[in-house]
């Protein structure tokens, strides 16, 4: 078997880091997305379709922008991993506070297929807003916590 290009291999990494998000690996909904999040000049659909067919690669700028939006290091999206896998970049160092069920309870959540983690996230994300909202019922003066952040657009 031939080893796949180097685009081509950036484009299957970056379509799996698409699908860890939830995000439908479209030129339109990716250039649209990512223009959202890049300040720079923005980019067409044509050059996302070029990024996700493996016919070019984007510059180191774009590539950050990317990384960051798909929550994946930089360096694993352009050039992957011995593996072979996609993983989440080294946490903050609010993380480092976690005991150690939670730590586990995250060693687990990664060990799932991106399906799964979608699966997990949304259930979070809905048990984040029931507590929120169980919260204001019983304390209409508690200040609000703030919204979750969705990484599927």
């Amino acid at each position: 078997m031939i080893a796949p290009t180097e685009p081509q291999a950036f484009a299957d990494r970056l379509r799996q880091a698409l699908q860890g998000v939830g995000v439908r690996p479209s030129p339109t909904v990716v250039a649209n997305e990512f223009n959202l999040r890049y300040w720079g000049r923005s980019i067409t659909s044509h050059t996302a379709r070029n990024w996700l067919l493996g016919k070019a690669i984007p510059t180191q700028d774009k590539l950050r922008v990317l990384a960051d939006w798909l929550q994946v290091g930089p360096d694993t999206l352009r050039f992957g991993l011995p593996a072979g896998k996609l993983v989440a970049r080294e946490p903050d160092r609010a993380f480092g506070e976690l005991n150690l069920a939670d730590r586990e309870m995250l060693a687990r959540y990664l060990s799932l297929p991106m399906n799964d983690r979608k699966v997990a996230r949304e259930v979070v994300a809905a048990l984040a807003i029931a507590a929120e909202l169980k919260q204001r019922i019983s304390d209409p003066a508690a200040k609000p916590a703030p919204a979750p952040v969705s990484a599927a657009t």
